[in-house]
């Protein structure tokens, strides 16, 4: 929205633009590609030895060696949207994550679920008929 914000005409009001990346954290990081590369199913567009990123859906999934300071498991989740929250969660567990949350509806025809990487990560999956991506 374009309006007026501490006295400045014209500049956009909001704050947050949305979801741009959610980085993982993975001391074995060339195992970490391998197994989101599996997961979304392509390869990284960018990959070096301090980060990984892959484009999914024209978010970044950015993995990053570095643990310092951090719990795991016990982070923000994201949720990443799904078609098909069973389909999905089951193939994230063929994968070799872990059972986190099972699949649940939480109304409205929402489904979401949780799993743990194989790095300690939680990480979410959402099927919700509802959302839609604003241009």
């Amino acid at each position: 929205m374009i309006g007026q914000v501490d006295g400045v005409v014209g500049r956009d009001d909001t704050m947050f633009k949305g979801l741009r990346t959610v980085i993982y954290h993975a001391e074995d990081l060339e195992s970490a590609r391998r197994w989101y590369a599996q997961v979304v199913g392509k390869e990284p567009y960018f990959s070096e030895a301090y980060y990984v990123g892959f484009n999914v859906g024209g978010f970044e999934l950015g993995l990053d060696p570095d643990i310092a300071g951090l719990s795991r498991g016990n982070n923000p989740v994201a949720y990443w949207g799904v078609a098909d929250a069973e389909a999905s969660h089951a193939r994230l567990l063929q994968l070799g994550a872990k059972e986190d949350r099972p699949v649940h509806d939480v109304g409205g025809g929402i489904r979401v679920a949780s799993v743990k990487d194989p790095f300690g990560n939680v990480v979410g999956i959402i099927e919700n008929p509802h959302f839609k991506l604003e241009p």
